[in-house]
């Protein structure tokens, strides 16, 4: 009996261990680009479901084509005080976004997921799951208490180049649509392996080029018969100064006796588009065609999903992300966003682009960074927390080096009340240039790299680095103190009853902004001998002339939306302004004290009044509704601020937008000023027009 008890304990403690290593961590995607975590725990106790709510049944109404069986998006099942996951990926095939959520009552979500999925659509079981396909490139799964969702699309890869074909990273090989007819011809799992490159068919190639010229030739057709269409409108028009009148009852377009030289066209049926929405013209060939070529498609995105499905639901629903992601995150913020900023643009069409020049690379590696966003809904206020860094640790270094300069008081008493705005930078503008070598280092082709060690040899000797940074260190300002309004002409064009063209010149107004430009300078002989060159050089010497200590730029064209800009250099400052009067020292209150201290004090520093950008705006909007909308934004906008500075090895900017109105927090502001805008736009929709 002893032995028994003793074999059986052994069994169930090696199930056990089977069991664990069998259910690991679900990994993120290694090539994942985006990453966010939203924190349930604090988020949900912020929203209020009794505003949300009916607001959300209201704006989806119209996309519901039958009664839901619930009417509460507060209980869909999903538990909206739990932590979600989303992440997305993309490659030359396949584009991938992924959320995952934790259920608290599987009935409910699955009445959720009925009431949302398309009529006729069935829902598959799994072993240890079921899904449905919501639309032909989202997809959602769950068991008891988890549940994922998945939009995904496929596109079959165009070989940039012959040498450089990698494989899908959506954990399969995929070459072509046929290959997953048959769901025994390949083996889906998570692995990354690469596509065995096919030798090249030229039969193939025919048949496509023939079909090339056949769906030119179609397009032709149309085109031709659109043409004459429009040729027999013309003629009727000359004739009739108007299009013929259908006869009441009539189902053709015939046009009347009076235009016997007018032959209508047959009536034409139109096929419906294709799943994705293409247009397929008349060819029923055509149409069959691509129906095939979208089924094929659609079981290829179908395997992946299930293959993700299959993967998630078969571990311990953990989801391991990387410490480099996760090391600027921050636990109190309410979400955090990861975005690998160097893969979205050098693994997208702008780095395939690059890959084509000599020095491509000096692009890419110039983008290869990462920024990691922490956003908080404070009770009177938005913050969001960037972080920047990139990849390679002697640019960031060098980045890090630019945002370090000197302090430059004599900019801060431009910054004023009753300013729209001001951003205002203290760089060190001599630390660019190590910036650029370090970026041109290691960034041509192998063949070139002694070419591109002397070009920057040459450019250290050429440039004077000392010299070029005296002309601009790297300390200035720009202040927007107000946006006027200026009446500008402009050209329209009207038509007479013979439809002839007349040009004519209306007016309008516009906002005309008032704002200076600022900058230190230690060469001020420099500037002055530009300035003192654009007043005697012949082909600038009709806008610009010299009075007193500015240097004035005048535009005499009436559609022109600057009046005049004055120029000067004093104590070390070069100003560019629409006002002599903007550079004198103006009266600063404790709170833009305070804004003028952070001006001198971080590598950058700006805010905006947006209700006194809006108001400077208002010429711009003319309809009652916009008007109407106008005008309620501008009684609960709110202001933005935001500075940059060095921490570590990183960048980090912080931008702050402070709320004006009675909401319970910053998240549900944002809610009440959608919300109410939304209510005007349905209340314009619903008034009659007389």
């Amino acid at each position: 009996m002893k032995s028994i008890l003793l074999k059986t304990q052994v069994a169930l403690l090696l199930f056990g261990f089977t069991l664990v290593f069998a259910q690991q961590k679900m990994k993120l995607p290694k090539d994942a680009l985006f990453y966010m975590e939203i924190n349930g725990k604090q988020l949900n106790k912020k929203v209020n479901w009794q505003k949300l709510n009916p607001f959300l049944l209201e704006v989806t109404k119209e996309n519901k084509e039958k009664k839901s069986s619930w009417n509460d998006y507060s209980k869909t099942g999903i538990k909206y005080d739990a932590t979600q996951y989303h992440y997305a990926s993309f490659n030359d095939s396949v584009k991938t976004y992924t959320a995952h959520f934790i259920l608290d009552n599987k009935e409910k979500f699955q009445e959720f997921i009925n009431s949302s999925k398309k009529k006729g659509l069935e829902i598959s079981k799994k072993n240890n799951y079921s899904y449905v396909n919501l639309d032909n490139d989202m997809f959602v799964a769950w068991n008891g208490d988890r549940a994922v969702l998945k939009m995904i699309s496929y596109d079959k890869p165009y070989k940039y180049d012959d040498s450089d074909i990698t494989a899908d990273s959506a954990a399969m090989v995929v070459d072509s649509a046929a290959v997953m007819v048959d769901s025994a011809a390949v083996a889906v799992d998570s692995a990354y392996v690469e596509i065995p490159e096919e030798p090249f068919n030229y039969k193939e190639e025919i048949k496509y080029l023939k079909d090339d010229i056949k769906n030119l030739k179609e397009d032709i057709k149309e085109h031709n018969a659109e043409i004459a269409r429009m040729q027999k409108d013309i003629k009727y028009l000359e004739k009739h100064h108007e299009y013929p009148k259908e006869k009441k009852g009539s189902t053709d377009t015939k046009y009347s006796g009076e235009s016997e030289d007018i032959v209508s066209e047959p009536k034409v049926e139109i096929p419906p588009p294709g799943i994705d929405g293409e247009d397929v013209g008349e060819d029923p060939a055509y149409q069959k065609e691509l129906d095939s070529l979208n089924i094929e498609k659609f079981k290829i995105v179908k395997k992946l999903v299930e293959a993700d499905f299959d993967k998630y639901f078969n571990s311990n629903f953990e989801l391991e992300v990387s410490k480099d992601i996760l090391s600027f995150r921050d636990a109190n913020s309410d979400v955090f966003v990861y975005t690998d900023y160097g893969r979205i643009v050098n693994e997208g069409l702008y780095g395939k682009m690059m890959k084509n020049y000599e020095f491509g690379q000096f692009f890419n590696k110039m983008y290869n960074s990462n920024s990691s966003y922490n956003l908080y809904f404070d009770k009177e206020k938005v913050r969001l927390v960037s972080s920047y860094q990139h990849k390679d640790s002697e640019v960031q270094k060098n980045f890090s080096a630019i945002y370090k300069g000197k302090k430059n008081k004599k900019l801060m008493s431009l910054i004023n009340d009753k300013s729209i705005g001001y951003y205002s930078i203290n760089v060190d503008g001599s630390k660019y240039f190590d910036l650029m070598y370090s970026l041109l280092k290691n960034s041509g082709e192998a063949e070139y790299q002694k070419e591109m060690e002397l070009m920057m040899e040459t450019m250290k000797i050429v440039l004077d680095e000392e010299a070029i940074s005296k002309i601009a260190p790297g300390n200035g300002i720009f202040v927007l103190n107000e946006l006027k309004t200026k009446t500008v002409e402009y050209t329209d064009y009207d038509y007479d009853e013979d439809y002839n063209e007349k040009e004519v010149k209306k007016t309008k107004e516009v906002a005309m902004p008032n704002f200076t430009i600022a900058f230190a300078t230690e060469n001020e002989g420099y500037w002055n001998r530009i300035f003192n060159v654009l007043t005697t050089n012949k082909k600038t010497v009709k806008n610009f002339i010299k009075k007193g200590d500015f240097y004035t730029f005048k535009d005499d064209k009436k559609d022109s939306y600057l009046d005049q800009l004055f120029f000067t250099v004093k104590d070390g400052v070069v100003y560019m302004t629409t006002s002599t009067d903007n550079i004198l020292p103006k009266d600063q209150s404790d709170i833009s004290k305070n804004w003028a201290k952070d001006s001198a004090k971080y590598p950058a520093s700006g805010r905006f009044d947006i209700e006194r950008l809006l108001i400077g705006l208002e010429k711009e909007f003319k309809s009652p509704s916009e008007r109407k909308t106008l005008d309620f934004v501008k009684k609960n906008v709110g202001e933005m601020y935001f500075k940059s500075e060095v921490k570590g090895d990183r960048i980090e900017t912080e931008i702050d937008y402070s709320i004006k109105n009675s909401s319970e927090n910053s998240l549900m502001y944002f809610f009440d000023l959608f919300d109410e805008i939304y209510k005007i736009n349905e209340s314009e929709k619903k008034t009659p027009i007389l």
